[in-house]
This record gives C-alpha cells, structure tokens and sequence, in this order.
C-alpha cells in the first residue's frame, strides 16, 4: 500500500486527473479517496507525497484518522 497526497484544484465539471509515480504497478488497485478542502497556502506547504510513508499529513484531523482507522478494522 502506498499514501499518495497530492494538492488538486477541483474545477466546476468536478473532474480530476492524477499521474501516479511509477511505484504504482498496472493492475488493479483499490483507490480510497479523502476530499479535504484547503487554501492555496495549505496546498504549497504540504510536504511531498514521497516523505509521508503511509501517513496523513498533519493538517488531517486525528479524529478523522480514528474513524478511518475503526473502518478498516470493521
């Protein structure tokens, strides 16, 4: 599994494009997405994706990271 956090300005057709790193085989994968609005500030002071090693960010909410967590386990 790999954590992939990337900034992404949704547009008015709410369509997203991401290129995943070459970490990522072809095949099928599972994709869990988490929508989390931010300021443009936010967006530029998110570490890279390749330092979080699984982790969320920390501007995240620990609750929300309990209730994803309670979910997996279910």
């Amino acid at each position: 599994m790999e954590t992939i956090c990337q900034g992404i300005e949704v547009k008015s057709d709410r369509k997203v494009e991401i290129t995943l790193p070459d970490t990522i085989k072809p095949g099928l994968v599972e994709m869990v997405v988490t929508v989390q609005p931010m300021s443009r500030t936010q967006i530029e002071a998110a570490p890279p994706s390749s330092n979080l090693f699984g982790f969320l960010p920390q501007r995240i909410d620990p609750l929300l990271q309990r209730q994803l967590r309670d979910e997996w386990n279910r």
